[in-house]
């Protein structure tokens, strides 16, 4: 790849099977693609299957990538759609969520929090994995799409393929389970 060279000139390398711009493509978007798929899955593992089988389903789809539209915007809705396929075969399989959503944000830093607040910490945390769990993988792509990646309904609906109306709706149940779910924990603070 040469220095300096534009994404669409990239990106019509990569569709004409160059291998070299693929992979530029992949080292631009997989780490975008793995905070997203790991945000939506809870789950390290399942995160690098969703980003892995992204990737292979966008190069064996690029001859449909229509060139005038991002490729970002089009990866992520691959995204998406992996990682609510691993939801669903990880909800038929009654697996519970592992991981969680901040575990990317790293480790303890010096002078950090106590142990008693550190183990308050944990036990929230593992109510809130088990909450974003019990969730239907609509609601919980919505509602992670939404407050953790910040999107907008008509992106979210675009990535989901789901009306503007739908949208909300999967949102408002999610944030109104949330709240059931997660009320107790106010009286505990």
């Amino acid at each position: 790849m040469m220095v300096g060279e534009t994404a669409p000139a990239i990106l019509a390398r990569a569709r004409e099977g160059d291998g070299e711009a693929f992979r530029a493509l992949v080292e631009q978007h997989s780490r975008g693609a793995f905070r997203l798929a790991f945000r939506l899955t809870g789950s390290e593992q399942d995160a690098e299957d969703v980003v892995q089988e992204s990737f292979i389903r966008a190069y064996r789809q690029l001859d449909r990538f229509e060139a005038r539209a991002n490729f970002g915007t089009w990866l992520h809705r691959i995204v998406v759609n992996c990682a609510m396929d691993a939801l669903r075969s990880r909800r038929s399989r009654r697996v519970g969520t592992t991981g969680s959503l901040d575990d990317e944000a790293g480790g303890l830093t010096a002078g950090g929090p106590g142990p008693e607040r550190l183990a308050r910490s944990s036990e929230i945390q593992e109510k809130v994995d088990a909450s974003l769990g019990a969730l239907t993988t609509r609601e919980r792509v919505a509602f992670t799409l939404r407050h953790c990646e910040g999107r907008t309904i008509e992106e979210i609906g675009k990535a989901m393929g789901l009306r503007t109306n739908a949208v909300k709706h999967c949102i408002f149940r999610a944030v109104r389970k949330l709240r059931t779910t997660l009320e107790p924990l106010r009286g505990e603070s």
